[in-house]
C-alpha cells in the first residue's frame, strides 16, 4: 500500500521513522512519500522526501506571522503532491497547525486519514476536537489518560503504548558512560544535574536564569545545560556568563543518562526524563498574569506529562513568574541522592513505565493501521 506521512518537528521525524519501520513489518510492500527529516529518510528513502521538517517549522506567533506566505505555499505544495501521489492513507504525525489543515483537505478529497500522536487539545485549543471528529478517520493516542478524554468528545481513539519507550531503548545502547561523557565535554568529577530548559528561544529566556541560579546553592554538583544547535549560542552564553554552569549541544539523552537529577521545563522532556528514571523537578516561568489565570484557562490539573499520566503530582511542578530559586532549591534537594523524595519518585517511575504500555508501541500502532486499511479494502472502501 501507499503511505503519505507528514511530520513537522524533530520528535515527529523520530516517531514517524519508527512507525514506518513498523509499517514495513506489517506490509513489506509498503511505499512511502513524506515530509520529515533524516530519520524518516533512512527508512523511506531520501528520494521520497518532499520537504525536510527544518524547512517547515515555525515557532511562536511571531514566527508564524513572519512566514505566512511560506506556510501558505507549503500547504499548497503539500496538497498538490498528495493528490498526485494518491495514497491509500495520509498519516499525520503531531504538528497540528499544519496537519489539521491537511486533515480537512484529505477528507474533502476522499483520502483516508489517520492521525498519529493526537494534538494536545486537552491542554489548549480544545475547539480542535470538533475538527478531529469531523476530518480524521482514526485517531492514535500515546498517553494513557487520553483514553478517557477523547471518548467524552465522541471519538474512539487507539492506544497501543508510547513510542518514546522504543526511542529511549534504541538510544540507550549507544549512550556513553559517565567517564566518556565527562571527558568528551570537559566536565569535572562532580555528579551532574541536567538543566533541560526547552528547545525554543522563549522557553530558554524564561527558564534558564532560574535554573542557573540553582548552581551556586549546590556546589558539590555540576550543572549542565542541554542546548540545541538550531538556536544561537549567544542566547545561552548570555545566561551562563559568570556562572559555573556548563553546556552541551544536541546531547539531551546523553546528559540525562549521566545525571543524578534534572530540572526540566514542561513538555515531552518531562516524560523522557522520567522514563529514563532520572528524578526531576519541573519548572515553568511565565508572566504573573498567566500564573494567575492558570486555574481558569488550563484544561488539565498538571503541566507535566508524568503527573497527567499518573493522575497525581509524582514530580514537583513549580509555575512562577519570578526568578527566585528558593522553592526550586527545596524541591531539587529533596530528590538528590539521600533526599527525602528520591526513592518515592523512583517508585512512581516504575508505575509510569507500566501504564505507558511497554516497548514495541510503534510496531503495534503500525499493525493496527495496516489491519484497518486492509479491512477497508476488503469492504470495498479502498483498493490496497
Amino acid at each position: 500500500m501507499k503511505y503519505y506521512l507528514i511530520a513537522g518537528e524533530a520528535s515527529g521525524d523520530l516517531h514517524g521513522s519508527n512507525l514506518m519501520r513498523g509499517l514495513l513489518k506489517s506490509d513489506p510492500a509498503a511505499r512511502f512519500r513524506f515530509w520529515g527529516g533524516d530519520r524518516m529518510a533512512e527508512v523511506g528513502g531520501a528520494e521520497n522526501r518532499v520537504r525536510d521538517y527544518r524547512e517547515t517549522s515555525f515557532f511562536g506567533i511571531v514566527g508564524v506571522l513572519r512566514n505566512l506566505g511560506t506556510i501558505s505555499r507549503q500547504l499548497r505544495e503539500c496538497r498538490e503532491d498528495v493528490l498526485r501521489y494518491a495514497p491509500d492513507v495520509l498519516i499525520l504525525v503531531d504538528y497540528p497547525g499544519f496537519n489539521m489543515k491537511m486533515a480537512r483537505f484529505a477528507k474533502e478529497h476522499g483520502i483516508r486519514t489517520f492521525y498519529y500522536i493526537a494534538p494536545k487539545v486537552w491542554a489548549w485549543r480544545e475547539w480542535r476536537v470538533k475538527a478531529i471528529r469531523r476530518y480524521v478517520d482514526r485517531l492514535y493516542i500515546i498517553f494513557p489518560f487520553e483514553r478517557n478524554y477523547f471518548p467524552r468528545h465522541g471519538i474512539t481513539p487507539v492506544f497501543e503504548g508510547n513510542p518514546l519507550l522504543d526511542a529511549i531503548a534504541a538510544r540507550s545502547a549507544t549512550l556513553p558512560s559517565r567517564e566518556e561523557f565527562g571527558r568528551a565535554n570537559g566536565l569535572d568529577e562532580r555528579p551532574v544535574v541536567a538543566l533541560v530548559a526547552g528547545s525554543r528561544r522563549g522557553e530558554i529566556e524564561a527558564n534558564l536564569p532560574l535554573m542557573c541560579a540553582l548552581a551556586p546553592r549546590f556546589p558539590h554538583y555540576q550543572f549542565v545545560v542541554t542546548g540545541v544547535s538550531w538556536l544561537d549560542r549567544g542566547l545561552y552564553d548570555s545566561h551562563l556568563a559568570g556562572t559555573d554552569v556548563r553546556m552541551v549541544v544536541d546531547q539531551t539523552y546523553e546528559t540525562l543518562r549521566n545525571s543524578v537529577a534534572a530540572v526540566v521545563t514542561s513538555g515531552t522532556a518531562t516524560l523522557e526524563t522520567a522514563l529514563m528514571r532520572i528524578p526531576e523537578v519541573v519548572v515553568y516561568r511565565t508572566v504573573w498574569w498567566q500564573v494567575w489565570l492558570r486555574p481558569y484557562v488550563l484544561k488539565v490539573p498538571f503541566i507535566s506529562l508524568v503527573n497527567l499520566n499518573l493522575g497525581r503530582e509524582a514530580v514537583r511542578e513549580l509555575v512562577q513568574s519570578s526568578a527566585d530559586p528558593t522553592e526550586a532549591q527545596r524541591a531539587l534537594g529533596a530528590i538528590l541522592p539521600g533526599g527525602s523524595e528520591r526513592e518515592r519518585m523512583l517508585g512512581d517511575y516504575d508505575e509510569l513505565h507500566a501504564v505507558m504500555g511497554g516497548p514495541g508501541a510503534s510496531d503495534r500502532f503500525a499493525r493496527d493501521m495496516v489491519a484497518e486499511l486492509r479491512k477497508g479494502a476488503t469492504n470495498g472502501d479502498r483498493k490496497a
